[in-house]
């Protein structure tokens, strides 16, 4: 069992998270020069798929075993009225993923995926963070450590999403900590401009309220159980050497705490998709990665990264599937 009941233990496990398998790697990027296609014809996909060999071990890899998993958790900032709706949407929405009546779940089936939902003390909310850190570290711990034991270990895909009302306020405080500058709330949602002005200001105040934090502490000052278990099942999805394709905003700020963390912590990761939560861009930009796909997205939920797994799975299949030029008898091989 990993220790996970403290910062420290936290960075310990970071410390020791593996990286990619070498010859699996140079074994697919081989195989790509091979197949029966000119140099660099897929474009993104063979990127896409030479990543994936190297992180599964297999340099002819497929996906058999995709895992989605949403966590929800509810946030003492909401009563600020940062959001469009309630926070007892919270707890309906769960009900809603468990019976299979949401987005996730249709996108999740069509992606072959299991999918499980996680509620995380839905009563008993976080902190309001504009007064004081959202959580303890124990309960930051006790989160981090919930996402990290729910992959699966069959897993060879995984994509983590969110549900809690308030938590756009939450992310965008996390990536104002941690990258710096102004504009990071946005119409989550669908605010109206004075709800907007509301989530600004509860960020600024956020802020004020939690001076000199780093890393893990920024996570517990200013994030949602939920937010913390998603950083632990990607973290948790790396020790087990499973490739992540990130959701949106909230998913990101996860994604950034364990970055400021360890800086290379996300090479197992890529990003799903652009949300239309306008910072999103910029914190694709600062954690260097490019989205797979743009649609306008803002549902959350990992509703564009399991669209996503549509796009890796392509990748796959003409990586895996395709012939070479030796196999095909075609010339140019």
């Amino acid at each position: 069992m990993t220790d996970l009941s403290s910062f420290s233990a936290l960075r310990a496990a970071l410390a020791a998270l593996p990286g990619p398998d070498a010859a699996a790697a140079a074994g697919a990027a081989d195989r790509n020069a091979q197949l029966t296609k000119p140099p660099g014809a897929l474009g993104r996909l063979e990127e896409l798929a030479q990543w994936y060999a190297g992180w599964r071990g297999d340099p002819r890899p497929q996906i058999a075993a995709p895992q989605v998993v949403v966590f929800a958790g509810n946030h003492g900032v909401a009563a600020r009225g940062v959001s469009a709706f309630p926070a007892e949407v919270t707890v309906q929405m769960v009900a809603n993923f468990r019976a299979g009546g949401a987005a996730i779940n249709q996108l999740s089936e069509l992606a072959g995926a299991r999918m499980d939902v996680h509620a995380l003390e839905l009563d008993r909310p976080t902190a309001d963070f504009t007064e004081g850190p959202a959580m303890t570290e124990a309960d930051c711990c006790a989160a981090f450590a919930t996402g990290w034991a729910a992959v699966d270990a069959g897993a060879d895909l995984l994509v983590a999403g969110e549900m809690g009302i308030g938590n756009t306020t939450s992310a965008a405080a996390i990536a104002a900590a941690l990258l710096g500058g102004t504009g990071w709330a946005g119409r989550g949602t669908g605010v109206d401009d004075s709800g907007l002005a509301r989530k600004e200001a509860a960020v600024a105040a956020g802020l004020a309220a939690n001076p000199g934090r780093e890393g893990f502490a920024v996570l517990a000052a200013l994030g949602g159980r939920e937010i913390a278990a998603m950083a632990g099942a990607i973290a948790g999805a790396r020790a087990r050497r499973v490739p992540v394709i990130l959701d949106g905003f909230i998913c990101g700020a996860a994604a950034l705490a364990l970055r400021a963390e360890r800086a290379d912590a996300l090479d197992h990761c890529v990003a799903g998709h652009l949300s239309e939560e306008g910072a999103h861009r910029r914190m694709l930009e600062a954690m260097g990665k490019r989205p797979l796909l743009d649609l306008g997205l803002r549902l959350g939920e990992g509703s564009g990264a399991a669209l996503a797994v549509q796009v890796l799975r392509g990748a796959l299949a003409c990586h895996s599937g395709m012939a070479t030029f030796a196999e095909a008898g075609v010339a140019g091989g």
